[in-house]
């Protein structure tokens, strides 16, 4: 019996490392996630599954022009590790409920950047941005102009007239840039 016991608990111990490592890498390094919504169209579809490298969440890397990151919609409020462990897909699996406050955007301006928008177009720092991914014309316009500040980006949907976005909850701190899509 002795020997039976000792297997049951190899394998326990086994199976508990392996779950407490996958959750260690989906925390901090890799994770999948869903998109909601049509604000990506045309360049991802609602329900797509993508997947998102942590790293730069994790060791705090700012992310580049152009990259599509998934964000913390709730700006005004600290993000905790409690937060990064909750939004790991097991647990929001046993929750059953869906994140809605996760949004997945494109990266448009960075810390300093002044942002126009104006003749159907998205100006950073005096220069129209080129955008082939755009899903239409945007029909946005706003005689304010937007200085991103320290230690936060400006991101919008590729759709832009069906994205809720920057535009509407304004910058949003590195520290709720969750991750980077990987390609």
């Amino acid at each position: 019996m002795n020997k039976v016991a000792k297997e049951i608990g190899g394998w326990a111990l086994s199976l508990g490392m392996a779950f407490a490592i996958a959750l260690l890498i989906g925390i901090f390094g890799i994770q999948p996630t869903k998109v909601l919504g049509h604000s990506m169209d045309p360049t991802l579809a609602d329900n797509q599954r993508i997947y998102v490298s942590k790293l730069s969440h994790t060791l705090g890397r700012e992310p580049d022009y152009g990259d599509i990151v998934i964000i913390d919609s709730r700006v005004q409020r600290e993000r905790t590790l409690k937060d990064d462990i909750l939004e790991h897909p097991f647990f929001t699996m046993l929750s059953g409920e869906i994140d809605d406050n996760l949004y997945v955007k494109r990266v448009i301006g960075k810390a300093g950047d002044t942002l126009e928008f104006k003749n159907n177009k998205v100006y950073r720092n005096g220069e129209p941005l080129e955008e082939p991914y755009v899903n239409g014309v945007m029909s946005y316009q706003s005689s304010e102009t937007v200085t991103v500040p320290g230690g936060h980006v400006f991101v919008m949907g590729d759709n832009r007239n069906n994205s809720k976005d920057s535009r509407d909850i304004g910058p949003v701190p590195l520290d709720h840039v969750l991750g980077i899509k990987i390609n």
